[in-house]
């Protein structure tokens, strides 16, 4: 469940805050310590369990699922029945000025006025069915921007959106 979206409904289904972080385990790491989160990760999949140590650990997810599998004693297809359904697309577009990139996102914020803007980790607009997160990579000259939404067409269709807006500015 890589789905931040899910994992924001899974965890105020239980009644507990969610916090989102900048892109980058030392991000997450930071903001973790910041709310004493129990739990945390990335949209990798990355799992980080303070509880045993503030670093990525794909052991110690398995760990929790398996665990949560025995307590539950339902099919892991059961299971994923109760989750909801939420589809990703990943995209990159080669950043040949780097200049032009608060340009860009100033442009996509101007255009996207009316939805909420979170502006920690370069541009993400929250639709109300889904979301686009646009970011200058770390190690490559690229803007990424990541959908999400209620279908793949949907994500996909949110994605190219915004890459119309970057090729435009």
């Amino acid at each position: 469940l890589s789905s931040t979206r899910a994992l924001k409904e899974v965890t105020m289904r239980y009644g507990k805050d969610y916090f989102a972080a900048a892109v980058g385990e030392v991000n997450v790491v930071e903001k973790m310590k910041a709310v004493n989160a129990v739990i945390g990760g990335e949209g990798n999949g990355g799992v980080i369990y303070p509880a045993l140590h503030y670093g990525r650990d794909a052991l110690v997810g398995i760990a929790l699922f398996l665990s949560y599998l025995a307590q539950d004693e339902r099919k892991c297809s059961e299971i994923r029945r109760d989750l909801p359904d939420y589809f990703n697309s990943k995209h990159k577009i080669f950043l040949v000025n780097n200049a032009r990139f608060e340009k860009i996102l100033a442009g996509i914020k101007e255009q996207n006025a009316e939805y909420v803007i979170n502006e920690e980790d370069g541009l993400r607009i929250d639709y109300p069915d889904g979301w686009v997160h646009i970011r200058k990579s770390n190690t490559e000259p690229v803007i990424r921007i990541i959908s999400e939404s209620i279908s793949e067409a949907k994500a996909i269709q949110m994605a190219e959106r915004i890459i119309g807006l970057i090729k435009q500015t």
